[in-house]
């Protein structure tokens, strides 16, 4: 399934709600930089692209355990944490993420036809603010559900129920794209449409399969096809 250029959306769901990091942007390549900041700092050598890209959705704490070869016991963790925090928030003043390939017209479409779009991501409410307002998505966005937010984050229901609750949705016309298992259980979870982002930060003996999401877009460019897909009576 390929969508075809500047396809039209003609769907019934009532919104989308995406998952932050690897589904609607690519934000590994400031995380290579900021990482690899951190490791000169501490002079040791850079870590591959390939091998940061595959543990960003995993959050900061991974990537200090795979840059470091640490886990959170050792005493330098919390300190190392901190650092990588603080250096990808300086990061995100001149970001290089991107949005996937065809989600901005997805998204424009989307608010043509008063459909909203939001975001349910369990990163920070200070690191995803910034990164929207670079990324002049702030305004268009209708929702964001972070962490700071909720009680219980991913896979658990809650934050998606939030963010129906603020849109005034009901889950039977809502879908939730993401890039984790952990997506796609919170989907199930909250009773919406679960699609797997296969094009997103997975390693490369990922079975998307076995997520069980009702789809699964092994491109972003597909999204519109697929929501075209989903027509309700």
């Amino acid at each position: 399934m390929t969508q075809a250029l500047h396809e039209k959306l003609e769907t019934s769901i009532d919104c989308v709600l995406f998952d932050l990091d690897g589904t609607l942007i690519d934000t590994a390549p400031d995380f290579t930089l900021v990482v690899n900041k951190l490791l000169a700092e501490h002079g040791k050598g850079p870590l591959s692209h390939e091998i940061i890209h595959l543990n960003v959705s995993n959050g900061a704490r991974a990537l200090v355990k795979s840059a470091f070869e640490i886990d959170e016991a050792h005493d330098d963790f919390a300190n190392l944490l901190q650092r990588l925090l603080d250096l990808y928030f300086e990061q995100l003043n001149s970001t290089v993420a991107t949005i996937y390939p065809g989600l901005d017209d997805l998204l424009k479409q989307l608010e043509a036809q008063n459909i909203p779009w939001g975001i349910v991501t369990n990163k920070p409410e200070k690191y995803s603010v910034r990164l929207l307002e670079k990324l002049h998505l702030s305004s268009r966005c209708s929702v964001l559900v972070c962490p700071d937010h909720v009680s219980e984050t991913k896979p658990h229901p809650e934050p998606i129920f939030l963010a129906l609750e603020k849109l005034g949705r009901n889950s039977e016309r809502c879908v939730y794209i993401g890039d984790h298992i952990r997506d796609i259980q919170a989907a199930k979870n909250a009773d919406v449409i679960a699609i797997a982002a296969a094009y997103g930060y997975l390693a490369a003996d990922t079975k998307v399969e076995e997520w069980y999401a009702d789809f699964i877009l092994q491109s972003s460019e597909q999204t519109i096809s697929l929501l075209n897909l989903l027509k309700f009576a």
